[in-house]
């Protein structure tokens, strides 16, 4: 059994399938594992045992009648906490949402729960998904996988290292700025940043409904592709046959190599050699309008973050980790014409952007630029805190901006990774890539 905390949730679905695991006991396996580790409370904001028993008990039954509902059902996953769950308390990491009860599941929920899918709990995360870092000190702080003394990403934090630490198959996230991707990295898993409007958003705690994503954190391509089937309802991408050979990737210049830290250099610098020997052609470019994009972050993101949340904020400010409570309310000072004009001119770059990359396969970045930080160092010193913030969600925010399909891929040193990044609502393309990459790599 203890080998089944490092099998991803598409090695798990196979051995259901197979009769070599019952969804009883896999499950089971999963709430015991959860009791026993020290860093459980730290991981998880709650647990759902009796509904987990009772879907393992229905999908135990499936298995066999031979009536599965997908490769999944059966596989235990966990959900970040910014999903509603009928009957479950919903508070996205902030005492603002304390006690908040949704009745009824988000959509995606509801989809991945009507593939079979398992639902363990709800992970921590950073209060209300503005940060990258992972840090909560309202509620808690998930350690990295590879550094129990940093943090481990965020905002998606107790996902990734439900996961990492063996004790999900794989974990539901959100995207806004890089919340699926920095964890991912941080803890070596493969994490999908979809399309905004992919995935429906209803039921799910906003930051930036313009940017929000829903997306997976897991063991491989192969469990990415499977579970956004699960949540799409529809058919994973096939990826078998995959190949980097004749491909052309774009190694971005622009802003995603400024100031990078020696290992995560070490790491992309090594994953484009690999690629290269797996048939890939690279081709590095500066490509400006990346840049002009980024500019744009401190107009889109915050004041939109705050016009949704300010009204709370105000109410009750202490109530929040003054970190990202100052972030948040730097959104006060953008005026309405100002977002208007961001977003007009965003419009604007996204075209110019994707016509600029249209003759490559994909983009190519560092997922992150550096090193998961020190919580001690995070929690003492205040302009460390939000310059690490920065930087860590920098590369990936590219994604975001740009709408972008974005996946990124550990790249063998420990805690970095790079990420592929290809046009709107070309996940399965993306995937198919980013199979032939995990190939080449691993």
């Amino acid at each position: 059994m203890e080998n089944w905390r490092r099998m991803g949730a598409v090695e798990l679905g196979r051995a259901i399938g197979d009769g070599d695991i019952d969804p009883v006991d896999l499950t089971e396996f999963f709430l015991s594992s959860i009791a026993d580790h020290p860093h459980a409370d730290r991981i998880y904001a709650r647990l759902t045992p009796d509904r987990a028993r009772a879907e393992a008990a229905a999908a135990s039954k499936r298995a066999k009648l031979r009536l599965r509902r997908s490769l999944l059902d059966g596989v235990p996953i966990s959900w970040k906490d910014l999903f509603d769950t009928a009957g479950t308390v919903t508070e996205a990491g902030t005492a603002l949402l304390k006690g908040r009860l949704p009745t009824e599941d988000a959509e995606v929920l509801k989809m991945a729960t009507g593939a079979g899918l398992v639902c363990l709990g709800k992970t921590h995360m950073t209060e209300l998904a503005f940060s990258g870092l992972g840090m909560n000190p309202v509620t808690a702080s998930p350690p990295c996988v590879n550094d129990e003394e940093a943090v481990s990403g965020g905002s998606s934090s107790g996902a990734a290292t439900s996961v990492a630490f063996g004790l999900a198959a794989a974990g539901i996230g959100s995207d806004t700025g890089g919340s699926v991707r920095v964890p991912s990295v941080w803890n070596d898993l493969v994490g999908l940043k979809t399309s905004t409007g992919l995935l429906p958003l209803t039921g799910v705690v906003p930051l930036c409904a313009r940017f929000d994503t829903v997306g997976p954190l897991c063991h491989s391509v192969e469990d990415a592709a499977h579970l956004l089937a699960a949540m799409s309802g529809g058919q994973p991408a096939e990826l078998r046959d995959t190949t980097l050979a004749g491909t052309i990737l774009l190694a971005l210049q622009t802003a995603a190599l400024d100031d990078i830290r020696d290992e995560p250099f070490a790491g992309y610098k090594s994953a484009l050699e690999r690629l290269e020997e797996a048939g890939a052609q690279i081709e590095k470019r500066d490509i400006p309008v990346a840049a002009e994009a980024l500019a744009l972050s401190g107009v889109l993101f915050a004041s939109e973050a705050y016009g949704t949340w300010g009204h709370l904020i105000a109410a009750t400010p202490d109530l929040m980790f003054k970190e990202v409570r100052e972030r948040c309310e730097t959104g006060k000072a953008v005026s309405a014409p100002e977002f208007v004009a961001g977003w007009q001119k965003l419009a604007a770059l996204r075209v110019e952007f994707w016509n600029e990359v249209a003759g490559y396969d994909a983009v190519i970045v560092p997922t992150s630029p550096i090193m998961p930080p020190n919580l001690k160092r995070l929690t003492e010193d205040s302009t460390y805190f939000v310059s690490e913030n920065l930087m860590a969600l920098r590369n990936t925010r590219i994604g975001n901006l740009m709408d972008a399909a974005a996946l990124t891929l550990p790249t063998g040193v420990p805690s970095t990774g790079i990420t592929l990044m290809t046009p709107r609502e070309t996940e399965n393309r993306l995937l198919r890539l980013g199979k032939a990459a995990e190939d080449a790599l691993s």
